[in-house]
């Protein structure tokens, strides 16, 4: 039984027929469907609190849904975490609205807690270099008889080196079968959310390294009609938290003391293109992001940045004296 079902399996009906149609008919992902039935489980666990239950939707009011938000705020919660909370709710309540299973949205009003500005975790430029500079060394023994030492590692550069060098979140990394890769090609067709396909290019890096990996990715025998590029020792596909240990192992050895994510390398990725000089609605276009308000967190140019821009630029910032001259 996969944890979607688990949770499901604990809900009532309707909000399981959401899940299911969230999952089926709008195409969200695995995580995206398993974060909104843990945030609805979560609201049913209040409501049982007051009496009431999401197996009569019509009872719900507001001020219920005022009160589950008091109850995050009272725990501490990140904002951030309360408003996705809130925006599952609000996806639910919408849904039932739509096939007229309650008279009135009780969400309506209600609104997200003010956030905080945090700008995405991310590695420098010299960071980044450190982690991905390190080349797996060739398998010692024949084809058809390397070792896993020989073998993963090779899998570990190309998965990273596709994660910094593309942007692609870990999902869409992870989902990618082997034949959705043509390095001869320079470009990755990807799903993205809400299964939308966009086209990435690859970097000569990832070109090389992908290459390397699908080489000697046939030495791990797959789990019977496992497609996936990128496989873990029993020949499933790579999941998660494998490929999040993956990247602690590999900072922790390139001497990077900070906690590094896989998502941590698409934040990286966008913002190193944009200090770069990259144009915000290309960057838009290769994160897949469906508004330029989410690209525009990565505009956190430094200070540093800022000011060079600014003397390059600005026509009264330039203090080198060759205008008064001219003019004197």
């Amino acid at each position: 039984m996969s944890r979607i079902t688990e949770i499901t399996a604990s809900l009532p009906a309707g909000p399981a027929a959401f899940l299911a149609w969230l999952e089926f008919q709008k195409g969200a992902s695995e995580a995206t469907v398993q974060a909104y039935a843990l945030d609805i489980l979560e609201f049913e666990t209040y409501l049982h609190e007051l009496g009431a239950t999401l197996e009569r939707p019509s009872e719900i009011t507001r001020q219920m849904v005022q009160g589950f938000s008091a109850s995050l705020f009272r725990k501490n919660m990140a904002r951030s975490s309360m408003a996705r909370k809130l925006s599952a709710l609000r996806s639910l309540f919408r849904h039932l609205h739509r096939l007229h299973k309650i008279a009135s949205d009780p969400c309506s009003g209600v609104r997200n807690p003010r956030q905080d500005q945090r700008h995405p975790a991310m590695l420098n430029v010299d960071q980044t270099f450190a982690l991905l500079d390190k080349e797996p060394s060739a398998p010692r023994a024949p084809a058809g008889n390397a070792s896993p030492e020989d073998i993963f590692p090779l899998r570990d550069k190309a998965l990273l080196e596709l994660l910094y060098g593309s942007g692609l979140r870990i999902s869409e990394a992870l989902g990618l079968d082997v034949n959705d890769i043509r390095p001869q090609t320079g470009h990755v067709v990807v799903m993205g959310k809400g299964s939308k396909q966009r086209q990435v290019p690859l970097s000569d890096t990832c070109i090389a390294a992908l290459s390397r990996w699908i080489a000697v990715r046939s030495e791990v025998p797959p789990a019977r009609g496992e497609r996936a590029l990128f496989l873990g020792r029993r020949g499933k596909r790579l999941d998660r938290r494998q490929a999040a240990r993956i990247l602690e192992e590999r900072a922790t050895a390139a001497g990077i003391v900070q906690h590094v994510s896989p998502h941590d390398l698409r934040h990286s990725f966008a913002t190193h293109l944009l200090e770069g000089g990259a144009d915000l609605r290309a960057v838009q276009e290769l994160l897949g992001h469906s508004r330029i308000s989410t690209t525009q967190r990565y505009t956190h140019l430094d200070l540093a940045a800022l000011s060079r821009v600014y003397d390059a630029a600005h026509p009264l910032a330039r203090h080198d004296g060759k205008d008064d001259e001219k003019k004197a």
